[in-house]
């Protein structure tokens, strides 16, 4: 978990990754706050990538409150100041960069929009819901701000994007035949209901190839099946990956449950295993899930996976990837009295203590 792995053009100095949480942190007008600086910067050291918290790319795709946004020139400051932070101790940066389809906050945006008109399931974050249809000429420009939103993280110094297409956001919506009920060029088969996707990871291409930038990253993050009936399954998303591969998609990132374990119904080996294998050789695989411990980043290795994401255990120790280097022990929950140390944004420790059993709490 230590050793140096090289992403095709880019050396990251270990295999251990801030994964990407969302921390209710921008700006009242969706620019990066000091805050949210003071945050990463705590967190920067011991890991060789930190991903961002989701970044949106057009104004009705924003999926938090205080969500900091990549759909206009107006944020690169900010976004330099992130970049540099981020990178201030070796670790390379990525931006995710994501819209939320028919999951954005209908009190932030009047215009909710997704693949089809099919209702949304109720959240923790908003009530369910019956998402707009974007038309083919919109869906082009979800395309072409993907890509602007790109140029702007490579001026503003990231080392990479990340494409959102997990967790029921818009990308997963045309992927899944559950909610995307479309019977033109981008609905009905999986062919097309992965040329959203596809399309995305061209435009990106192009714009890296524009920049001259050639150790830019591209990653993409994946959420592998939907709970219900009708919904994505693996067998779908398996297809993708190779797809993905042969678009030019520097690392996978396979979110899930429990990251070293979680297993599709149906099948003997873990989800990990599973794209390991159909993904060798092509591109790099990361995965992210409950990893809380150095046992489960080498169940996740083990299993497969090229880089692991750390999640939670960084929000609770900003100084996990040191302290399981040396064998000491990891802070797990969050003491009340210690927040201020932790450098959690004021809006983030809010919601922390207003998800239950989302993070443990001591008094």
């Amino acid at each position: 978990m230590f050793e140096s792995v090289t992403l095709k053009h880019t050396t990251l100095k270990n295999r251990l990754v801030m994964a990407p949480m969302t921390t209710w942190a921008s700006q009242d007008d969706y620019s990066v706050s000091e805050e949210e600086l003071a945050y990463y910067g705590l967190r920067n050291a011991g890991v060789g990538l930190v991903i961002t918290g989701c970044a949106h790319v057009q104004s009705n795709g924003i999926g938090f409150t205080n969500e900091f946004s990549v759909d206009s020139d107006d944020f690169l400051p900010g976004l330099r100041a992130l970049a540099k932070t981020i990178k201030a101790n070796g670790a390379k940066a990525i931006l995710q960069i994501n819209h939320a389809g028919n999951k954005a906050l209908p009190f932030l945006t009047d215009d909710v929009v997704s693949s089809s008109p099919v209702e949304t399931p109720k959240t923790a974050f908003v009530d369910s819901l019956i998402p707009r249809e974007l038309t083919d000429s919109e869906i082009v420009e979800v395309i072409k701000a993907f890509g602007q939103a790109t140029r702007r993280a490579i001026e503003a110094g990231f080392d990479g994007v990340e494409i959102h297409g997990a967790h029921g956001f818009l990308i997963q919506n045309f992927l899944s035949p559950y909610f995307n009920k479309r019977n033109d060029r981008w609905g009905g088969s999986l062919e097309n209901r992965m040329r959203f996707a596809l399309e995305l990871v061209k435009e990106i291409r192009q714009t890296i190839k524009q920049s001259g930038n050639v150790e830019f990253i591209l990653g993409y993050r994946l959420s592998p099946d939907e709970p219900m009936e009708a919904g994505l399954k693996v067998a779908d998303t398996l297809v993708l990956a190779e797809r993905l591969a042969e678009a030019g998609v520097d690392y996978l990132h396979l979110s899930l449950v429990e990251a070293g374990t979680s297993k599709p119904d149906g099948f003997d080996k873990t989800y990990v295993s599973l794209f390991a294998e159909k993904v060798a050789g092509k591109l790099t695989l990361m995965t992210t899930g409950a990893i809380q411990s150095k046992a489960a980043i080498e169940q996740a290795l083990a299993e497969g996976a090229d880089l692991v994401g750390i999640g939670h255990t960084l929000v609770t120790d900003p100084d996990f990837v040191e302290k399981i280097a040396t064998n000491s022990p990891v802070k797990l929950s969050i003491s009340k009295a210690h927040v201020d140390e932790l450098q959690l944004p004021p809006k983030m420790w809010t919601t922390i203590q207003a998800m239950g059993d989302w993070f443990t709490i001591e008094e």
